[in-house]
């Protein structure tokens, strides 16, 4: 995939589109795309924050473990943000993510993700945003499961 392809699809992203071109060519130039398969994890709980991922193509799941198994917190498909969490909070890694089915993200490393942050604040801010909505829902379904609803 050339670069120019690799901006025309970080342009499709919601969180990318008040970017300017020439700093989403940066960003495509120094994150990595990578490809995993369904099943095949993109990080486990408990290990350092060091990139976050853009999913282009496919879904992931996020999970932790429960007495009884994985509890699954999340299904994530494309243009979502996974690990940005562990970044933000510079904390090891809260949940595991693991591909549900072939998927294709672009891994974008933790300092890159940090000055993308500091250099255009409307991105932090879609980002706050939807990590409260995943708060939210995560919230909404544990209360389901206990009754509280």
């Amino acid at each position: 995939m050339t670069l120019d392809t690799e901006v025309m699809s970080l342009r499709q992203v919601p969180l990318f589109r008040e970017v300017e071109p020439s700093r989403l060519k940066l960003l495509a130039f120094t994150s990595e795309r990578v490809h995993f398969e369904a099943g095949q994890v993109f990080f486990a709980r408990g290990e350092a924050a060091d990139a976050a991922y853009l999913i282009l193509e496919g879904a992931a799941v996020v999970s932790i473990d429960g007495p009884f198994g994985p509890v699954r917190l999340a299904l994530l498909g494309p243009n979502a943000l996974v690990g940005e969490m562990g970044i933000l909070a510079d904390q090891p890694r809260s949940a595991t993510v693991a591909a549900e089915t072939a998927t294709t993200a672009l891994r974008i490393d933790r300092d890159v993700f940090l000055e993308l942050l500091a250099q255009f604040p409307q991105i932090g801010i879609a980002v706050m945003r939807d990590l409260a909505l995943r708060l939210e829902q995560t919230n909404q379904r544990l209360a389901e499961r206990t009754g509280n609803a």
